[in-house]
Order: structure tokens, then sequence, then C-alpha cells
């Protein structure tokens, strides 16, 4: 019988996380012969009762099981707390549990919980391990790649290395092997085949329009894309916005400031060429400040309103922007 097992993974690293995972279940199936019954839940939709009844259940089935338990930050009731931190405590013995977030850190009690070498935090990547990430990726796969190319590819996806794994790997579909990649390349395939992303929400927002914009916004909570994970791309998409503001009023806009600040390809610096037509640096600071204020309430009202609030705050984006921008951007 499989000895119980719970993890803690939390953090924005959606790609490495999910290497984590796999990881467990090769290691499952190479311990028992056979891959684990596995199950998922979202913690903000399924009763804390219900996934416990199902972990103490066991299989009929299966030697070993694999639960995931989604958005575990939702977990907060006291009385859910007591619940699954007494499930944590003495786990089904055929069962390995994994709770994942988002975010940095759940309930402190569970925390507590779950033994310190079963849990953790999944950073995002800094900005050269990207860089690294993404060549090393198109190196493997028989690609020479160019750095322009490289940080296009960093612009135009999302900031994770899943969202990176799943676009590189489209690329290779389309791309020859016996030209090396160029930003341009990367351009014609990746800004046309891209799915919605909290970028493709600020693109909307650059340009003004509120209607496809809510379009977006609720087409990625639809596909259960996390309110945070939203506001973390648009927070830097909007200090991104900031340092290009700032190289405005320095006079300096010029392509090699530009690919400073990691704005080189075309579509970018058109989106924040259209942002600055809207924002000031000063409703620029605003909207960042809002922001903030997004997180905090989001993670105090819980997932009830979570929509409606999402909403308010992005029209509330919409209104901060500036009609006296320079009209000669």
């Amino acid at each position: 019988m499989a000895k119980g097992l719970c993890y803690l993974f939390t953090g924005p690293e959606i790609g490495e996380r999910q290497d984590a995972i796999q990881r467990i279940r090769q290691e499952l199936t190479k311990k028992y012969g056979a891959s684990p019954e596995e199950q998922s839940f979202y913690a903000s939709e399924t009763a804390v009762s219900d996934i416990v009844s199902v972990l103490r259940n066991g299989s009929l089935f299966s030697d070993v099981r694999l639960i995931l338990v989604k958005n575990a930050e939702s977990i907060k009731k006291k009385e859910d707390v007591e619940l699954l931190g007494a499930y944590i405590a003495q786990p089904q013995e055929d069962t390995t549990l994994i709770l994942i977030s988002d975010e940095i850190g759940i309930d402190k009690k569970l925390e507590a919980a779950i033994p310190k070498e079963q849990k953790k935090i999944f950073w995002e990547l800094f900005e050269n391990r990207k860089t690294e990430w993404v060549t090393a990726f198109f190196k493997r796969a028989g690609f020479r790649i160019e750095p322009d190319a490289v940080e296009t590819i960093l612009e135009l996806v999302e900031n994770n290395t899943e969202a990176l794994r799943q676009e590189c790997s489209r690329l290779t579909l389309f791309l020859n092997k016996e030209v090396p990649i160029s930003a341009e390349i990367v351009e014609q395939y990746l800004a046309h085949t891209r799915q919605e992303s909290a970028f493709t929400l600020f693109t909307q927002i650059a340009l003004g329009d509120r209607e496809k914009g809510l379009e977006i916004l609720h087409t990625l909570l639809d596909a259960k894309e996390s309110p945070q994970a939203i506001i973390a791309g648009l927070t830097w998409s909007f200090r991104k916005l900031s340092d290009y503001l700032e190289l405005v009023h320095a006079r300096q806009l010029n392509d090699f400031e530009l690919k400073k600040i990691g704005l080189s390809s075309p579509r970018a610096q058109r989106d924040y060429r259209e942002a600055a037509k809207r924002y000031s640096l000063r409703s620029t600071m605003l909207v960042l400040a809002t922001l903030a204020e997004w997180d905090i309430q989001l993670r105090s009202m819980g997932n009830a309103i979570e929509s409606i609030l999402m909403d308010i705050f992005l029209l509330k984006v919409f209104d901060l922007s500036s009609q006296q921008t320079l009209a000669t951007i």
C-alpha cells in the first residue's frame, strides 16, 4: 500500500511547478508499476468536505492515487482549515495530495501542517533565466534563434515557462531549421496565433477598447486564469509603460533605449505608443496603485464576487486614462 503524502506547491512559475508534479507522477508510476489514479479539484468551486470525503475513501481500482487541489489559497474558513488539516495529519495510505496555488502562500495552519521538505514556492524566473530557457529550448529542438527573436517571444508570451513551452512548441511546427529564427518570424506566427492573456488585455487597454477588454477579461476568468495572475501581468505592463513615458519625457525614445527596457519588437512598441496617448506618468502611477488595491480586495473578499470586482477595477483602469497626454508621441 502506498504511503500517504501531502505536498504544497505555490507561486507564479507554472511551468516549473508542472514539472515537479510530473516528477511525482513518474515516481509513483515507477514505484507501484502503474500510473496513479488522478483527480483534480478547484477549492474555489468544490466544498472542502467533499474533497476530504474523496481523499478518505481511497480507491477500489488502483494501488495509488494522486489528488490535485487547485486554488488552495481560497481555503480560509476555520472549519475547512481544521477539516483539511486533520486529513493532512493522517493522510490516506494510498493517496498523494498536492495543494496548489498561484499565490506565494495559503492559510498558515495548513502550511504548518505540511512537512518543510514537501513544500516549495515556485518563484517567477529572472529575466536572464527566461532568456536562457528560450534559447536552450530551440537549441535542443535543432533551431538557431537570434537574440532579438528571444526578446520578442518574452514580450509576446506570458511570464511563466508553461506558457513559453506551449508557444515555443507551436512555433517549431511552422519553422525551417535551416533558417535562423528572427524577431520578424516570431511576430509573424505568434502575434496571430497566441491565446488571450493579461498582455492581450493590456493591448486593448492601450487602444482604449473597453468592450474588447472586458471580453478578454472574461475569457481569461472562464479559462480559470487566476485574478492574481491577471493583475500581475497588468502590473508588469504598466511598469513598462512608466519606463516608456520616462523615455518620452527625457526625449530618449530611440531603438537602443527601447531595447534596454525590453521593448524591441514593433508590436510591443505600438502598444506602448498607443498607451502613451491615453496615460500620463501620473495616471500610470494611479493605475499601479489601483492594481495593488485589486490584489488586496480580491484576497480579502473571497471568490463569490470575484468576476464583478474584476469588471469594476478594469473599468476604473480605463477611466484613469488621461485625456491630456503628449499628442505628438
